[in-house]
């Protein structure tokens, strides 16, 4: 054997490679494997298994992609990587490439949520607050972008490092969507199911630009503050109770507590606008039945009590006429306030709801006037 076939056989038994990575974590998801000065042997062995995908990069510059399986490493299979940096002689010398092998199974279980609450404007409630928390799934189809563009130059790249971006973008674009939506607000929490896919869609080509493909993702909560909570409840019941009936129902209760709480303000203004309109009834129903003599005697049946209408403005127009009940749930539901313009006959002039004596009920309370003297 002459000396250029002994330098052949020692510099194939020194150099020959397997190349492989055995991943034993589940959060890892690009390793880098290490070689000294990142010589590879022209036939080296690489393997890939199924999850995996072997990424080369020489120099900065990504040069070939390899999916599950196993290469002899040589110039028919790296064809890119042989143009950037081929092997400058015809035996076994070695190339440089670094190899990254990027994990392509399903990260699942990742959780976001909203860091700060979100302020929507809604209709009925004005400024609102919500706040939103749940969980995605993802994984790498598109390795080589993803190691040029995400991992760089690190040597073993665990979801953690990535997730901290990715729930930071989540925030963002599912505070975007949600403003958009524009929906009443307690629909939020009612359509997690629809609003996830919406999300899921909006966010999809953020993540694939950089080589991730968002798989799942997932409202698990839509929360509220307390308070507000509360009067989306009570503005619920309202809207599918008769709202005659639950006047009626709230206007017996109030007078029931007015009675039990006579020293309270409230109880006293609640008792006086009870009392003014039980005055007027009673005062209908009292000249109905002095008159019901003498009509009685005529042979003419007494007229029909009539009750007091009430008109109001809405939206710079006259609306009504609506009855003492009917006005009271008006204020209920928020459709008018204390400041609404009223009107009924003998009334001079339109007049805010605060300032009409019988209505001041609807506050829940009055203040008396001073003393005589005072």
């Amino acid at each position: 054997m002459d000396i250029f076939s002994k330098i052949k056989e020692k510099l194939s038994n020194e150099f020959i490679d397997i190349i492989e990575w055995l991943d034993y974590t589940d959060d890892t998801i690009c390793h880098r494997f290490e070689r000294y000065q990142n010589e590879i042997k022209n036939g080296a062995q690489l393997i890939v298994r199924e999850g995996q995908t072997a990424v080369f990069v020489n120099e900065g510059q990504l040069a070939d992609v390899f999916e599950p399986g196993t290469y002899t490493l040589n110039t028919q299979n790296l064809p890119i990587l042989t143009t950037l940096k081929g092997w400058k002689y015809g035996f076994n010398s070695p190339f440089k490439a670094e190899v990254y092998f990027v994990n392509t199974h399903l990260f699942t279980d990742e959780k976001w949520g909203t860091k700060n609450p979100i302020t929507l404007n809604d209709e009925r409630f004005g400024l609102v607050e919500i706040r939103a928390f749940g969980t995605y799934a993802f994984k790498i189809n598109d390795a080589g972008k993803f190691i040029i563009d995400i991992v760089g130059t690190d040597n073993n790249f665990t979801n953690f490092e990535i997730n901290e971006h990715l729930k930071s973008l989540i925030a963002t674009r599912f505070t975007d969507t949600v403003g958009e939506a524009n929906l009443p607000i307690e629909l939020y929490a009612a359509n997690t199911s629809e609003l996830s896919e919406t999300c899921k869609e909006v966010m999809q080509p953020e993540f694939q630009s950089v080589g991730i493909s968002l798989e799942k993702f997932y409202i698990e909560n839509v929360s509220m503050p307390e308070d507000l909570k509360k009067e989306i409840f009570e503005y619920s019941r309202i809207d599918k109770l008769d709202l005659d009936k639950l006047t009626k129902f709230k206007t017996a209760k109030a007078i029931e507590a007015a009675a039990q709480n006579e020293g309270g303000t409230a109880g006293a203004g609640m008792g006086m606008g009870m009392g003014f309109v039980l005055a007027q009834q009673m005062g209908g129903l009292m000249g109905g039945q002095q008159q019901a003599p003498m009509q009685q005697a005529a042979g003419v049946p007494p007229p029909m009590p009539v009750a007091v209408q009430y008109f109001y403005a809405s939206n710079g127009q006259q609306a009504g006429p609506v009855g003492f009940d009917q006005l009271r749930a008006l204020f209920a539901n928020r459709t008018i306030n204390k400041d609404t313009l009223v009107w009924k006959q003998g009334m001079g002039n339109w007049t805010a709801v605060k300032d009409v004596e019988e209505l001041k009920a609807f506050l829940g309370g009055s203040t008396p006037p001073p003393l005589p003297g005072n």
